[in-house]
C-alpha cells in the first residue's frame, strides 16, 4: 500500500511538470505554436491520468482487502478466552445396579480440566482432562476402600490412564436458542476412542453449566462387575459441568 501511495505522489509531480516541459519545448522551437503545445500537453496529461487512475484502483483494492482482513480476524481473535481450571469443575456420577446394588456405594469422581479455551465469536470449545489426575471423592467411604476404588478406576480395566492419559473434547457445531440454552455438538476422545456427543449448556453469571450422559461401552470400557455380577456399575455415566473462563486473558 505504501508503494502505491508513493506512485501517486510521483504522478502528481509529473502533472505539475507537464506545463513546464511544454514551455521548454516551445522555447527550443520543437513546438511551433500554441495549438501544438496544447495538443502535446493534452497527450501527456491523458497518459499520466490513465496511470494515476490505475494506481488509485490498486489503492482502493488494497484498502478493501486490509479492512476485510481486520473485520474477519480482529473480533474473533479478541473473543477467545481461556478456561479457568481452578474454578471450573467436571463431576462424574457413577451408579450401581444388580440384585445387591442397594448394599453398594455409588461414586462421585472429580475430573479437573487441564487446559481449554472457549471462542465465543467463532463458537468453538476445546478442553482436555488428564485422566491420571481424576479423583474419587466418595466422602462416605473409609480411606482404604476409597483408595481401592481410585486404583480400579485408573487401572487397565477402566480408564487405563497409563496408556490413555488424555481425555479431550472439541466442538464441531455450537447453536444458541431463544431460551438462552446452548447446544454443543463435538468429538469426545476417551480411552483411545473418539465418538460424537451432544450436550446442552446454559450461560449464567459468566459460567457454562449443564450435564451430559455417556455410555462406557461406547468408548470401549466394560462396566465393573463384582460379587459374581450381583453388584455392577451401570453403563451410563452422568457428567455435570460448571465451566468458567478467565476475565481479561485470551487463549492461544
Amino acid at each position: 500500500m505504501h508503494s502505491v501511495i508513493r506512485c501517486l505522489q510521483e504522478f502528481d509531480k509529473l502533472l505539475q511538470l507537464r506545463t513546464v516541459l511544454c514551455l521548454l519545448l516551445l522555447c527550443m522551437g520543437i513546438l511551433g505554436n500554441r495549438s501544438e503545445v496544447e495538443s502535446f500537453e493534452t497527450r501527456i496529461g491523458h497518459g499520466v491520468v490513465m496511470i494515476v487512475g490505475k494506481a488509485k484502483e490498486l489503492l482502493v483494492l488494497s484498502l478493501l482487502v486490509s479492512l476485510t482482513a481486520i473485520a474477519l480476524a480482529g473480533p474473533a481473535a479478541g473473543q477467545v478466552s481461556r478456561i479457568d481450571e481452578a474454578s471450573s469443575k467436571l463431576l462424574i456420577h457413577v451408579s450401581k445396579s444388580g440384585v445387591f446394588s442397594g448394599f453398594a456405594d455409588n461414586h462421585e469422581v472429580e475430573a479437573p480440566i487441564s487446559v481449554g479455551t472457549i471462542d465465543e465469536t467463532g463458537a468453538r470449545v476445546r478442553f482436555s482432562v488428564d485422566s491420571r489426575r481424576m479423583i474419587v471423592l466418595d466422602p462416605q467411604l473409609p480411606p482404604d476402600k476409597r483408595r481401592q476404588v481410585q486404583e480400579r478406576m485408573l487401572g487397565p480395566n477402566v480408564l487405563d490412564s497409563t496408556r490413555f492419559p488424555e481425555i479431550t473434547f472439541e466442538s464441531t457445531h455450537v447453536e444458541r436458542d431463544t431460551g438462552g440454552r446452548i447446544r454443543v455438538d463435538g468429538q469426545l476422545s476417551l480411552h483411545g476412542v473418539t465418538k460424537p456427543i451432544a450436550l446442552v449448556a446454559r450461560l449464567e453469571n459468566g459460567r457454562y453449566t449443564g450435564r451430559v450422559v455417556l455410555k462406557q461401552r461406547d468408548f470401549g470400557i466394560t462396566p465393573v462387575s463384582i460379587a459374581g455380577g450381583t453388584v455392577k456399575v451401570k453403563d451410563e455415566l452422568t457428567i455435570e459441568f460448571d465451566i468458567h473462563t478467565t476475565s481479561g486473558e485470551k487463549g492461544q
